[in-house]
């Protein structure tokens, strides 16, 4: 089995002059030569064009106002200007070997290659995980092996140090592993799954650009199926780079299926929900629901759970799982009208076409009322104190608040009837007393009403 995976490959053919430095006098004394400068001159110039090539593709490309992958948010920090610049290096250097020897090539292309991984695994978590709390650690952790993977390199280490892991062997079933085997194939399949997660976060910013409501989850369940079958892909292909007969993966798979009918029952049936929910749209992103008592929209739908936001700025995360058993209330399913009341008494003597019409006119007057179904009012019931009439009106963008427009109407309503000189009565209750109209009855004789027999002492 072939030890040297397909990372070591690609390095192996990005920097096949870079040899070790056998000697630090030796490297010294080429940077001293005058053909060290000539080098360094056409290193700069590769830099040069490198970040003119970026810019122009940008400008093409309208990415001026974004921070995609390959462009960054000033050029230089994305991922093609650290690429073109150890690709043109690199014809840079095929081409000047034939005319002298290099010394300050074989420190600039492994530098290169590190800062290009570097760009790339960092700009990649940033736009797969941008709130996850361990991409931070993910970013350090990439740059610091990055780096000391370069320093190895240049100073001669790194093949001995490969040559020793790769003596440490052990048997796995009809496979021969060793901890450099190990090592390749961790890195190789980072390196996949990093460009599996480039490339459906790629996707997925292409597909929700702009969608809106249902076509919106549509592309989001789309984009989900894309990075999960991605990710199972560029799985497969690292462990077969690596060398692990995928075979013998079969029985793992079985215990996880059991596992998964057994013990991650709740877990699986929230994934499948996604997916289910996102396919049949029956709660999209930007629905109004209530759901276990709670109520907002809808910002989001992942492949586990739901974000659900309310108008107090709160957010409940809730499990793909309880759209699907429970029974939830959704305000805009086929529409997204909704209706509000609001309640008014006045006295009985006022005029009831005047408060009929004022009522109407309080609500016309705010822009987010619809005019069609236009609001309506009705007089509902004789009450103790006054009549009291029902204001009916429509909005459709419950998101923007509901307390707040009911609270203009209701303002409205009052100054309108206080202009009108309309009351609205105060609650009255009123008691009546009777006075007493016969004396209160002395009480019976005592000594009439003692048993015979019975004697004072």
């Amino acid at each position: 089995m072939a030890s040297g995976g397909v990372l070591s490959s690609v390095v192996a053919a990005t920097v096949p002059s870079a040899a070790p430095i056998d000697s630090l006098d030796a490297w010294l004394a080429a940077l001293a030569r005058p053909t060290a400068l000539t080098e360094l001159a056409v290193l700069l110039a590769c830099a040069l064009l490198a970040w003119l090539v970026v810019r122009v593709a940008s400008r093409t490309l309208h990415v001026a106002g974004e921070a995609p992958v390959l462009f960054g948010r000033r050029l230089v920090d994305g991922v093609l200007f650290p690429l073109l610049w150890l690709v043109f290096a690199y014809a840079a250097q095929t081409l000047l070997v034939r005319l002298f020897p290099l010394a300050v090539f074989k420190v600039a292309i492994p530098v290169l290659l590190s800062l290009a991984l570097i760009r790339l695994g960092v700009k990649v978590l940033q736009v797969a995980f941008k709130t996850a709390p361990l991409v931070r650690a993910l970013e350090r952790s990439i740059s610091w092996l990055a780096w000391i993977a370069m320093v190895l390199w240049v100073s001669g280490l790194l093949p001995v140090i490969l040559d020793q892991l790769d003596n440490i062997k052990w048997k796995v079933g009809a496979s021969t592993l060793s901890v450099r085997t190990m090592l390749e194939g961790t890195l190789t399949a980072g390196v996949v799954l990093l460009i599996a997660l480039w490339i459906s976060s790629a996707l997925e910013a292409r597909l929700l650009r702009s969608a809106k409501g249902g076509d919106l989850s549509l592309r989001k369940a789309f984009s989900n199926a894309i990075r999960a079958l991605l990710m199972f892909v560029g799985l497969l292909l690292a462990l077969s780079a690596v060398g692990i007969d995928l075979t013998a993966l079969s029985v793992l798979g079985g215990a996880i299926g059991v596992g998964i009918g057994f013990g991650l029952q709740k877990l699986a049936a929230s994934y499948v929900s996604g997916f289910v929910m996102l396919a049949e749209r029956s709660v999209r992103i930007g629905d109004n629901v209530r759901i276990d008592g709670f109520e907002g929209r809808i910002t989001d739908i992942n492949a586990r759970y739901t974000v659900v936001r309310a108008l107090s700025g709160r957010e409940s995360i809730v499990p793909n799982e309880m759209f699907i058993s429970n029974r939830i209330e959704n305000l805009s399913l086929t529409d997204t009208q909704v209706l509000q009341s609001t309640v008014v008494s006045v006295a009985y003597d006022s005029d009831v076409e005047l408060v009929m019409r004022l009522l109407t006119e309080a609500a016309v007057q705010q822009a987010r009322v619809l005019r069609e179904p236009g609001p309506g009012v009705n007089l509902t019931n004789f009450g103790a104190d006054g009549l009291e009439f029902t204001l009916n009106y429509w909005m459709e963008d419950p998101e923007n608040g509901q307390q707040n427009l009911r609270s203009r109407i209701n303002l409205a309503i009052l100054q309108s009837l206080r202009t009108h000189g309309i009351e609205i009565p105060y609650p009255q209750r009123v008691i009546h007393t009777l006075a007493a109209t016969s004396a209160v009855a002395s009480p019976p004789d005592a000594a009439a009403t003692r048993p015979p027999g019975i004697h004072p002492l």
